[in-house]
């Protein structure tokens, strides 16, 4: 599945994570799911910031998953405006995995990607966070 590309399981998930965050932002700005060409280019955006090549199914496949997902994290209040939201971001659209927000949702999508099953459940936590 990586043939062509220098995507590995790591930087899939970072993507991942990254296009769910993306879904996120733009139903917190606008009630609506990001529109296709807009998640080719965010996606496109990180692939070029990141420095990958060659992963155009990737970013198809995972730009698919990110949009059957984020639909799981609206019962979050800390994932559902845009003042929360922004905090999940370093130097411009970097997701800062400092945040344990960041490290909670990159271990989800690590999670969907290595079990390709079902999300585990959202539990309360999260709302506590710092």
């Amino acid at each position: 599945m990586t043939g062509g590309t220098n995507l590995d399981h790591d930087a899939r998930v970072e993507l991942l994570c990254y296009l769910v965050v993306a879904q996120l932002v733009a139903h917190a700005g606008t009630g609506e799911w990001l529109r296709t060409d807009h998640l080719v280019e965010s996606a496109r955006m990180w692939t070029d910031s990141n420095g990958a090549w060659g992963a155009w199914l990737a970013r198809y496949e995972l730009g698919h998953a990110s949009a059957a997902i984020a639909p799981n994290f609206l019962n979050v209040s800390a994932l559902c405006d845009a003042d929360s939201l922004a905090k999940l971001f370093t130097d411009g659209w970097r997701l800062d995995y400092r945040s344990p927000r960041v490290r909670w949702l990159h271990d989800i999508c690590g999670a969907h990607l290595h079990g390709g099953g079902e999300l585990p459940i959202l539990g309360t936590p999260v709302h506590n966070l710092p």
